[in-house]
Parts: C-alpha cells; sequence; structure tokens
C-alpha cells in the first residue's frame, strides 16, 4: 500500500501530440512524439515503442497522459524528457491512454 502523498509525488499530466516521427535507430521499433502540454511545461519529448497499433501520422493531435517529472534518459542520439503512459492489449503491445473527452493541456492527473 502506499500513501496518498507517494501517488501525488508521480506528477501525470495530459498533453497533446504535437509531432511524431519513426524512431529506426532505437534497438526496440518506437517512435519519437514530442507532447505539449502547455503552459511552463511545454513541449516535451518522448520515445515510445508504440509501433504496433500506432504510425506517425496518426499520433498528431492526439491527447496523452504522462508523467513529467522523471528525469531525462538517453535512447540513442535522442533524449527522453517523459514517459507517455499505456497499458498491454491481449498481446502485450502497448495501447495509449488519454481522456475520453477534449480537455486543456496540462491537467494533473488526480
Amino acid at each position: 500500500m502506499i500513501s496518498y502523498a507517494d501517488f501525488d509525488a508521480v506528477d501525470i499530466r495530459v498533453g497533446r501530440i504535437v509531432q511524431a516521427e519513426p524512431f529506426p535507430e532505437a534497438r526496440k521499433p518506437a517512435i519519437k512524439l514530442w507532447v505539449d502540454f502547455g503552459g511552463d511545461l511545454g513541449v516535451k519529448k518522448s520515445s515510445a515503442q508504440i509501433t504496433v497499433h500506432y504510425q506517425p501520422e496518426t499520433l498528431i493531435g492526439r491527447q496523452v497522459l504522462a508523467v513529467v517529472n522523471f528525469p531525462p534518459r538517453q535512447i540513442g542520439k535522442f533524449m527522453s524528457e517523459i514517459l507517455v503512459l499505456g497499458v498491454p492489449d491481449a498481446q502485450g503491445e502497448v495501447v495509449l491512454i488519454g481522456p475520453s473527452i477534449d480537455v486543456p493541456p496540462g491537467g494533473k492527473l488526480f
């Protein structure tokens, strides 16, 4: 069991994908994402292993949830600044998590 304070320490925000590109240099198939959280957070980058269900061109404009307070992580020549969240489908492939209704960017999950 964790406390609410433990949960609250993980900063999960909603953002909109504004750019997406294939990431062929990654060890596992991935897509580079640029997610706009608005306000002080602005646009942050992430590498996501989501190539089974998504193509870069279909991701633009989609809202997603991401952890924004992890330290940046170097993935090849790409610096990933956030962790975009998803859940596994029946085969274990990532399905992105996002709001079912359009919401303002930067909103914190609670």
